[in-house]
């Protein structure tokens, strides 16, 4: 590369770290805890007991469930019901109206097959550092910002790859040289973890963006993917008698019966159509079971209108999210994210150090060190 090329993309890596740095490092430090969140929460708040029952004990019905959380939230209209994956609960969300925001949501636990209401979720400190490394406290817009901040990441990452190659064209890799300048010793360090982490850095930024675009994304399938379903909406008016939730449920799994429920999403809710009762279906395997299958069923008759595969750019949504934080390989892939993660805080703090360390040089200073392979200390 020209002395010219080189100093473009120094310049292009000097100020994508520089304005997305800060905020880089708060959402590795937040994230760092987030990576064990179902450890954590389980320690600090350990499941409910059980009733024993004997095995195969069969559940009751969605809408036997569904009246009970209508008599804990009197007022209040469903929004979503969900599964827990490991123990038989049906978890009920409700709320002032179909398009609540979170805070007005109120959540409600239940044993399937007695219809016992369990304990609340208090949320605790892992509920505050989510929201924290989501939103920073601050709503939706904050979060597209830190997507935004995401994809300033991830140019930073493409510009020090670029400037990695002239850099270290008279070294060695993984050369740490010693004996001179504390500075010379923290680039060298900065460099190496730099391409060390460059693969996994790349990946949860690129997730890490894709997650802070979930509205907007979802708002484009319904726009888009689900415009024949919606387009149903016209023929049958939903008045206040909704047909079974469970009859729903089980018209669907009908069509994908290998499929495990998911969450059901009940009219106006981001994830549903004004009309229908969606129904996400899971598959059985590790991978599979982050791919959703939606069929949409309408609430005021019960006719499955329409099992509708989800676009790629949503599947790749679904799979961004628990790639984000590791959870895919159990406790050991868990343990690598934190390791990684611990490694780009250093990355992300030394290239800040080097930054103030020379704070006051030119530009051309900064590219001759590039071209001399850090030769200037």
């Amino acid at each position: 590369m020209t002395r010219g090329t080189i100093k473009a993309w120094y310049l292009v890596h000097k100020w994508t770290s520089l304005i997305c740095t800060a905020f880089l490092l708060m959402l590795c430090v937040t994230g760092l805890p987030l990576i064990f969140e179902e450890e954590i929460d389980g320690w600090i708040n350990p499941p409910a007991p059980m009733a024993t029952l004997p095995a195969g004990t069969p559940s009751l019905s969605l809408d036997t469930v569904l009246a009970r959380a209508a008599k804990a939230a009197p007022g209040e209209v469903p929004l979503y019901i969900s599964f827990d994956e490991d123990r038989p609960i049906v978890y009920v969300t409700t709320g002032p109206t179909p398009d609540a925001v979170p805070a007005t949501m109120h959540f409600h636990a239940f044993d399937a097959r007695t219809g016992a209401k369990m304990p609340p979720y208090v949320p605790g400190v892992m509920a505050f550092i989510l929201e924290l490394h989501t939103d920073m406290l601050l709503g939706f817009w904050a979060e597209i910002f830190l997507g935004v901040m995401g994809l300033l990441f991830f140019a930073a990452i493409v510009s020090g790859v670029v400037l990695y190659a002239p850099f270290m064209a008279k070294l060695d890799f993984g050369t740490l040289r010693r004996g001179r300048s504390k500075r010379l010793g923290w680039l060298d360090r900065h460099n190496l973890l730099g391409i060390v982490t460059l693969v996994w850095a790349s990946v949860v930024g690129v997730t890490g963006t894709i997650n802070t675009f979930v509205v907007p994304i979802t708002a484009i399938w319904k726009a888009n993917g689900l415009s024949e379903v919606i387009a149903s909406e016209a023929r049958t008016p939903l008045g206040p008698q909704r047909a079974s939730v469970q009859a729903a449920l089980d018209a669907v799994q009908r069509e994908a019966p290998e499929m495990k429920p998911q969450f059901i999403a009940f009219p106006g809710v981001v994830f549903s159509s004004q009309h229908h009762y969606a129904v996400f279906l899971k598959g059985a395997t590790p991978l599979t079971s982050k791919l959703l299958l939606p069929g949409f069923v309408d609430a005021a008759t019960g006719r499955l209108d329409a099992v509708v595969p989800m676009p790629w750019y949503m599947q790749a949504m679904l799979l961004a999210q628990p790639l984000h934080f590791g959870n895919y390989g159990g406790l050991a892939m868990k343990i690598v994210w934190a390791i990684f993660d611990i490694l780009t805080i250093i990355v992300l703090g030394s290239g800040l150090y080097l930054w103030l360390r020379r704070r006051g040089g030119p530009s051309d200073q900064r590219v001759r060190e590039v071209v001399m392979a850090g030769e200037i200390a």
